[in-house]
């Protein structure tokens, strides 16, 4: 060996005298560079031979500083060990030198926990701790941990945790315990904006989910790491671009934290660069539709905002010109006009929107904006299939879709299809969206509806109760799909001290495979009404209803019936006073009956879109027999509208929908009811019986007007009108399809004769609701206020009126 290479490896080793009691010798300087043999010493459960093969040192061969340090290196990266050395002895006897490897092996995991989570989710706090039983502890992975452990805190707003890990030796093993002081979540104090001339600190705050601490409990100032790169990314951005600065960066960012006080600054260096005006606009591309049919979709065609967009200006106080370009409004102009092409058939139509800065001669930067469309060729609807149907028939299904093959794609014949047979409950919701794949270079789709069964008859039985009936029971047997056909059926009995009550009814959707319905209804109802001392009846009948198509609307039916009942009444209350009249040969009623329909709500029980049209018209006696003679018309108009989405975005997730609803319902008798007036004529008031107007007693609106002197109305044969008007606008909350909440207003009369009917005089009430579908049946609560109410002495005497009802009462 050459004399340098020699003295270097002497440098690395540590030469000591290899025999006990021996007085030490000193080697010579490069003794070991040859070692005559290579020890192992220090392990216990690693072997000796695979120390020696991960050292890969022989015994022989000339030693050299990348050999040793390579050995070390190596055993070192196995995990197993904690201190590793390499060690000369020299035997003085024989001056042989032996290499020995000394090593001393990390302690087992036994156990690892956590202690003194609360503030956070311990799962996600356990997913942060990846150490393995069994396996060596790594003090660098300790480390780790802890260092994502404290992510996990800082993400969530606790920037004052702190994290310690405690180690205990049990039997040979280690026990770690990692320790965690949440301290209180980070309150920001306040957020500086920095570099901003045009917006006050005060409206880029605004804009921010992040927001200081405040003196009132809704604003604690809690720091959100994800909130908080979401306003940086997303909304600060957007706040900017509906105000023209759509060069708008983000500088830099920075959060200082005062740890003694549990407060945070946060300070935002921005870049807010021009403010460009609208300039010049042109469509190019454009062959199946023309420029000025698609110019309707520019929203800057100097028209000026809205009436709803200068009041949301005058709350925000927002005084950005009306030639400012808007990038919010640009994206949804966008939006609407590819929605416009998809539903003539052009879902391929690529819509380039093109936005070019220049600067007009007096140094204002505007925008020209440019549409370049390639339109391409209509879609073709190849095949339109269903997946997931493992109960319901296809053909049931497919009398819920618009679409056909052959077709020109339509979007918006899809969305109804979509939407109607998600109305029908049998399907988990909400269904995922339509999958629409082409087929061929030509831009033809085959769709996919894809569909989840859930379980859909019930047996329900409980108690049920109403303002009224009193305290009883119902049993319940229901099944809206019955054999898997669509085909519904329902048997229900309510019993107890006031009610018995029996109904058993089928409905085909779908008669023999056609688009006609028909509806087979048999009843035996016995009712005694404590409500407003109404009395007693008892009601035998049935009835058959046939539906027919319309040929120009999928929405719209045309149903026909007939009905015949008999009547016989008992007992105390306004129905005692006339049970003289109806005896088993003239309390008979025959009626023949007219509706249609056209009803397109989404959503339903509790409608978030769409209208419903009604109409009925019924025909009592004459030529079809039975003890009264009269016709009773009766029609409805309902519409929603969703005003705001929230959430939802995730799959398997349903939006919180705020609605807009409008409800007018009317009707009108011709002729005399006899003995069936208290269901046939209409009656003002309440929740439970009648025609509905909260904030009033049930009967305490008569065609003579409010009735006064007592808090409990009584009904009496003057309770009842021939003619009724009622309306409802509502301001609801869709949480999901079981609960719904609402404000709304009610306002109706009632009248003798139709020719007195005057929408200028309505009795007005206002409050709130909540309705929920139970296991038990729906329960609806309402807290009205009625405006038009009088004292006993005939003075106005407004007050709130609480509405109750529960169970399958009527």
């Amino acid at each position: 060996m050459p004399r340098p290479a020699l003295l270097l490896v002497a440098c690395l080793l540590i030469v000591v005298p290899a025999a006990a009691g021996a007085q030490a010798t000193p080697a010579e300087p490069g003794r070991c560079a040859i070692p005559d043999s290579i020890a192992v010493r220090g392990n216990v459960r690693t072997s000796e031979t695979v120390i020696r093969s991960q050292a890969a040192l022989a015994a022989g061969t000339q030693l050299s500083t990348r050999a040793v340090r390579s050995a070390i290196e190596t055993l070192f990266a196995t995990g197993h060990f904690e201190h590793v050395e390499l060690v000369c002895y020299i035997d003085p006897a024989t001056q042989a030198a032996t290499l020995a490897i000394e090593v001393l092996e990390r302690p087992l995991l036994g156990d690892v926990s956590v202690a003194g989570v609360e503030a956070v989710s311990a799962s996600a706090v356990d997913e942060r701790v990846e150490l393995l039983v069994g396996q060596p502890v790594d003090p660098a992975e300790v480390a780790r941990t802890i260092q994502r452990i404290d992510s996990l805190y800082e993400s969530e707003g606790y920037y004052l945790a702190e994290i310690a890990a405690d180690t205990a030796m049990v039997e040979g093993r280690a026990t770690i315990t990692f320790r965690i002081d949440e301290g209180r979540r980070l309150a920001i104090s306040g957020i500086r904006i920095v570099g901003n001339e045009r917006l006050s600190d005060e409206t880029i705050v605004g804009a921010m989910e992040t927001a200081p601490e405040g003196f009132w409990w809704f604003r604690p100032g809690g720091f959100d790491d994800e909130t908080f790169r979401a306003d940086l990314a997303e909304r600060l951005p957007a706040h900017y671009a509906r105000r023209g600065f759509i060069d708008f960066t983000i500088v830099g960012d920075s959060l200082i934290v005062d740890r003694e006080l549990g407060k945070g600054l946060i300070e935002i260096t921005v870049d807010e660069g021009p403010q460009y005006r609208v300039g010049d606009f042109e469509i190019a591309g454009n062959r199946v539709f023309p420029t000025s049919e698609l110019r309707r979709f520019y929203p800057f065609d100097g028209e000026g905002p809205t009436l709803t967009e200068r009041v949301t200006r005058l709350v925000r106080r927002d005084d950005t010109p009306a030639d400012v370009f808007d990038m919010a409004q640009w994206q949804e102009a966008v939006e609407a006009l590819r929605n416009a092409y998809a539903s003539e058939g052009y879902i391929w139509a690529d819509i380039r929107p093109v936005i070019d800065r220049g600067t007009r001669p007096d140094g204002t930067p505007v925008v020209d904006l440019r549409w370049d469309i390639i339109e391409r060729s209509p879609a073709i609807v190849n095949r339109v299939d269903i997946a997931g149907n493992d109960y319901t028939v296809e053909s049931c299904i497919r009398d819920q879709i618009f679409v056909v093959p052959g077709d020109v794609y339509n979007q918006n014949a899809l969305l109804r299809s979509y939407q109607s047979i998600a109305n029908l409950g049998f399907f988990e919701t909400p269904l995922p969206v339509p999958e629409t794949n082409p087929i061929n270079e030509e831009g033809d789709v085959d769709i996919i509806f894809n569909v989840t069964e859930k379980r859909t008859g019930n047996i329900q039985f409980g108690a049920s109760v109403g303002q009224g009936t009193g305290l009883g029971g119902f049993i319940q047997l229901d099944q809206p799909n019955l054999f898997g056909m669509c085909k519904r059926g329902s048997l229900g009995w309510q019993f107890g001290r006031y009610i018995k009550d029996f109904n058993l009814s089928y409905t085909d959707p779908s008669i023999r495979q056609t688009r006609y319905s028909g509806t087979v209804n048999v009843y035996h109802s016995q009712s005694r009404f404590r409500i407003a001392d109404l009395g007693q009846s008892t009601r035998i009948g049935g009835n058959l209803t046939i539906g027919f198509p319309v040929p120009w609307s999928l929405r719209t039916r045309i149903f026909t019936s007939y009905g015949a009942e008999a009547v016989k009444y008992d007992g105390d209350g306004l129905l005692g006073t006339v049970a003289d009249e109806c005896d088993a040969a003239n309390c008979v009623r025959s009626t023949l009956g007219l509706t249609a329909t056209h009803d397109s709500r989404v959503d339903l029980p509790f409608a978030s879109g769409g209208g419903l049209q009604s109409f009925t018209a019924q025909f009592n006696g004459g030529p079809l027999g039975g003890s009264s003679d009269f016709q009773r018309y009766t029609g409805e108009l309902r519409g929603y509208a969703p005003i705001l989405e929230i959430g939802g975005d995730e799959p398997g997730s349903q939006p919180l929908k705020f609605v807009v609803g409008l409800t007018a319902r009317a009707g009108a008798v011709f002729g005399s009811t006899g003995p069936f007036f208290y269901t046939q004529q209409f009656a003002l008031g309440g929740t439970q019986f009648g025609e509905q107007l909260r904030g009033y007693e049930e009967f305490s609106i008569t065609p003579d007007g409010f009735l006064t002197g007592t808090s409990s109305t009584q009904a009496r044969r003057e309770s009842f009108g021939n003619a009724f008007l009622s309306t409802t606008a509502e301001l609801g909350l869709r949480l999901n399809s079981q609960i719904y909440l609402s404000a709304f207003m009610d306002a109706g009369n009632v009248w003798h004769q139709p020719r007195d009917i005057n929408p200028t005089r309505l009795y007005r009430g206002a409050g709130v609701g909540a309705s929920v579908i139970t296991p038990f049946g729906p329960l609806g609560l309402d807290w009205a206020y009625g405006f038009d109410r009088l004292n006993e002495f005939g003075r106005p005497d407004p007050q709130w009126q609480f509405h109750f009802r529960l169970g399958q009462i009527f």
